[in-house]
């Protein structure tokens, strides 16, 4: 079992690789089409999709807990 402190981190990679992978998957089959060879180039769209989504989203989580912090009671 992994430890609760790395909550957060765990938390911000699960979220920000099937994000990434589904918008990565709309954005190929928009480009691409959905032919021979879609699931090879969504996967290799996806990766370094998802190396970027991960850091961003450690980085973007706190300003964006304040916002809801102050939309919500």
């Amino acid at each position: 079992m992994i430890p609760a402190r790395f909550a957060p981190v765990l938390f911000g990679l699960i979220l920000s690789g099937l994000m990434s992978c589904v918008v990565s998957g709309i954005a190929t089959a928009r480009a691409l089409g959905l032919g021979e060879g879609f699931v090879a180039d969504w996967f290799f769209a996806w990766l370094p999709s998802w190396a970027v989504a991960f850091p961003t989203v450690l980085l973007v989580a706190p300003f964006t807990r304040r916002i809801v912090a102050r939309l919500t009671r």
